[in-house]
Parts: C-alpha cells; structure tokens; sequence
C-alpha cells in the first residue's frame, strides 16, 4: 500500500501586527496531488497564511514543512519548489504575452530552446496563443489572469498557491480559471487556494479550512461544510 505524503504541514502558526493578532494558532495539513481552499472573509488572515508558508513573512510562532522544506531552516528550497499567483497580477502589462512567460523562464534559468518550448506549450494551454504579441495590458482581467498563472508554472512547480485568483473576475473567467486549475489538478499539481467563495471552494477543492479571526474554525469537505453551517451558499 502507497501513502501519501504531504506538501503542506503547518503548526500553531501566529502573526500579529503590533496589537492586533491576525493569526492564532493555524494548523493545516494538505496531501500531495490534493486542492485544499482556505476559505474566509477579507481579514481572516488568507492571505497572512500563504504570505508565510511562502517565505515571504515570518511567523511570531509555530512551524511549517512545505515541499518537503522547513520555512525557517530551507527558505531557498521552498521557494524553488513553489509556484505563488498573488492577489495582484505579477504581469508587466508593458511587455506581450509571450514576453512575460520568457522573463520569467529567464529567471528560471531555462535555456533558450527549453525556454522558447515551454512559453509556447503554456500559451497554448491557457489559450493565449492568439494575444502572444499583444502587449498584456491590452488584454481582458480574465486573460491577465490567465497569464499570471502561465508564468507561475514556467518553472513546473509541483505546489501552487492561488491567493484569491478569482477575485474581481466575470463569471466567465472565473470558469474558465476553475477549467486550468482543474487541468492542473488531473496532471499531480497541489494547489493551495484561497478564496470568499464557497462555490469556488465547492468546486474545485478535495477539502476546504474555515478561516475566521486568525482561526482555522471548521475543516471538512463542502458537502459536510453545508450540511453543518445552515443556510451556507456558494455565492
């Protein structure tokens, strides 16, 4: 019999900002190949979790394993091995399509031939082929994203974190956003998403946390969340 590993431990993780804690003791486990959905309102700390488990902010206590790395001890480590989509779009809305993704591979110190190879496989897969030579601030939000998200896997990370990806997007996007990372999913990525939406959560996590004031208040699938919040939607 197989086990599965995890790509994400994390305990007792705090944060305070002068006098205001922001997060209070958040445990979180998320097994390789899975989707786990932090999901919250704005102001439960979302966006404080992955900021840490992504090496940018330390923590004032507790510990966390990602990728097989301590955020402490293999900062370095982890962020080779991640891929991070932020709230704000990493994109250079003055170079093109194609320009991004190659900055990027550059920084990734791919070879040109590798380079040229995996910037056109990804345009092709987020469907951005035709906007290659357009610069990317010509583009709708939706493509934008869409964009960010081929440059975070210019590197081929096999962890990814999407912090709010969705937000400010037409439904259409939103579904078409929901289509890559499910591709993702089916191809062993592990994706770390946050989110204030039950139905994105509903949609595409294997498990979802409840975050509120800095604590993890619920953990389950989002069939049982709904069961136990009455009146839960996924709007």
């Amino acid at each position: 019999m197989t086990t599965r590993t995890n790509a994400i431990e994390a305990a007792g993780l705090r944060k305070s900002y002068g006098g205001l804690q922001v997060l209070a003791g958040v445990d979180l486990t998320v097994p390789e190949g899975t989707v786990y959905a932090l999901l919250g309102p704005n102001g439960a700390g979302k966006t404080t979790t992955v900021r840490i488990l992504t090496t940018l902010l330390d923590a004032d206590a507790g510990a966390a394993r990602v990728a097989g790395y301590g955020i402490r001890r293999d900062a370095a480590r982890v962020r080779a091995s991640i891929g991070v989509t932020g709230q704000f779009s990493a994109v250079d809305e003055l170079l093109t399509g194609r320009e991004n993704p190659r900055l990027m591979a550059g920084l990734a110190h791919l070879d040109r031939r590798r380079a040229r190879a995996v910037v056109g496989h990804l345009l092709e897969r987020f469907g951005l082929a035709d906007a290659a030579g357009r610069r990317a601030g010509a583009n709708s939000g939706g493509m934008r994203r869409r964009l960010d998200l081929a440059m975070t896997l210019v590197a081929a990370p096999r962890l990814i974190f999407l912090d709010e990806p969705t937000t400010g997007l037409a439904p259409r996007s939103r579904r078409d956003l929901w289509g890559n990372v499910r591709e993702l999913v089916a191809d062993g990525v592990t994706v770390f998403l946050t989110t204030q939406y039950l139905e994105e959560a509903d949609q595409l996590a294997d498990r979802i946390g409840v975050l509120d004031g800095g604590r993890l208040v619920a953990e389950s699938t989002a069939a049982e969340l709904k069961r136990l919040v009455p009146g839960a939607t996924s709007s």
